[in-house]
């Protein structure tokens, strides 16, 4: 299928009347992905970023105003057309308030339904730069710089709202990129510390040699080049938070010296003996696995618990793709400046965004989003080819829906040749009529295909 074809969802639970509308349409040019319910639209929403959005007004559950409501949140610049047996004009007035871009009432002729798409795509496409604004993000989907609305970051925030009053150890685990510092800095912002420092240790980064005096401190003569004495970062900490990143690359010895801090909240600093006491929460993070690491015998099994007081589990940004539209927006808000005008990201550049597999997950979308920018060239709206190779090529299509046997039955041949019918068009399409390439696709050969074309024309 040409990724220039128009992607919509159509939303209708009159079986008969879907599939009408659906071919039709599809007759005309659009990719039509079909939903009999607003509980089924809700689910394909979350999965792909679809141009348009045709759906009923009036329907058992989730109704089409809240399926209107569900797609402009989520996409700011997606085309919504209602349509209704009901068509009165507090229902037009009210769907276009939702932010429905036009109305139409049944019985409707198809060009009636295709007029109003094109009109409001077209519209789109001439005022993009200013006829949508996404950078409206819901204040109640972040915390701190945490962006998301997900189930997984839904439980997230629940979590860090719960832990953030105490003053327990917390170990945070994910992936590299999936912001365990800016959690961490979530945790510090909501407790009663927050008005005391935020101290950040990334173990990895310093030298083995160097570590020990960058966290415990040091005084004069204590080594060569100890030409003073210095705080380490735990007396920075002081009645405030302390946060260790990588803590897993830790050597044996210092895990020792950090467990005893833990344990009896004092040190002393290199070359001196005298004990400093210390009021610090220790939060630390890791993208290893510390429970095989201690299994292993390479970390200190007592110390992985007093560490493992409270576990935050990040989830990797491919398990919450619909969180993506949110943190392209952020970052595009994050990265253009205040006074730079509101920009915002192509239907088909987010499809491939939602598509791509995100091994550097938020991290290496920020990266992105911040090449896309500089490839943009001051435009008001950033597309496909303005990203990574990597990312633009990645496509998915939308997930079919399985099959159900309705109550009344079905005729199993009749479904059975429309789907072969669809399949057909779609490889004619792709290869713009080509009936040997075609048939390549559909593993055919090509007077099969030539002999199915002609039985299964209407």
């Amino acid at each position: 299928m040409p990724e220039s074809m128009k992607h919509l969802l159509l939303v209708e639970d009159e079986p008969a009347l879907r599939s009408v509308v659906a071919e039709q349409l599809a007759d005309r040019g659009y990719a039509v992905d079909q939903a009999d319910s607003g509980e089924a639209a809700l689910t394909r929403l979350a999965d792909f970023a679809y141009d348009a959005i045709v759906t009923d007004l009036r329907m058992a559950g989730v109704t089409g105003s809240e399926v209107v409501d569900a797609a402009i949140e989520r996409y700011p610049d997606i085309v919504a057309i209602v349509m209704t047996g009901y068509g009165t004009v507090k229902d037009a007035v009210d769907a276009i308030k939702r932010g429905a871009a036009d109305f139409v009432s049944k019985p409707f002729q198809i060009d009636e339904l295709t007029h109003a798409l094109e009109a409001a795509l077209e519209k789109r496409r001439l005022k993009s730069e200013n006829a949508y604004l996404r950078a409206q993000l819901d204040a109640r989907y972040r915390i701190e710089g945490i962006v998301g609305k997900s189930p997984a970051m839904k439980r997230l925030y629940q979590l860090l709202e719960t832990v953030a009053a105490t003053n327990s150890t917390i170990l945070i685990t994910g992936e590299t990129g999936t912001g365990k510092e800016v959690v961490a800095r979530a945790i510090h912002h909501s407790s009663q510390r927050h008005a005391q420092r935020f101290v950040a240790l990334n173990c990895s980064a310093i030298p083995e040699t160097l570590l020990e005096a960058e966290l415990f401190g040091h005084v004069r003569g204590a080594f060569t080049g100890a030409v003073g004495n210095r705080q380490g970062r735990l007396e920075q900490a002081h009645k405030g938070t302390l946060f260790l990143d990588e803590v897993g690359t830790m050597s044996s010895a210092l895990q020792m010296k950090l467990l005893r801090v833990i344990q009896e909240r004092e040190f002393e600093r290199i070359g001196d003996s005298h004990t400093v006491k210390v009021d610090v929460r220790v939060v630390a993070a890791t993208n290893s696995d510390l429970g095989r690491m201690v299994s292993e015998g390479t970390f200190r099994e007592d110390l992985y618990y007093r560490l493992n007081v409270i576990p935050v589990q990040l989830p990797p940004l491919r398990d919450r793709k619909d969180d993506v539209p949110l943190l392209v927006q952020h970052f595009l808000d994050k990265l253009r400046g205040d006074k730079a005008p509101p920009l915002s990201v192509s239907q088909e550049a987010m499809r491939a965004l939602m598509a791509y597999g995100w091994p550097g997950n938020v991290r290496q979308l920020e990266n992105a989003i911040e090449r896309a920018l500089a490839f943009g060239g001051g435009r008001g709206q950033l597309d496909l080819a303005d990203l990574p190779p990597e990312i633009a090529s990645a496509r998915v299509a939308p997930s079919e829906p399985g099959l159900s046997l309705p109550d009344e039955g079905l005729t199993l041949d009749s479904l059975i040749s429309g789907i072969e019918r669809d399949l057909i068009r779609q490889a004619l399409e792709r290869t713009n009529n080509n009936k040997g390439q075609a048939a390549k696709l559909l593993n055919l050969k090509r007077t099969t295909l030539v002999e199915k074309i002609k039985r299964l024309q209407p």
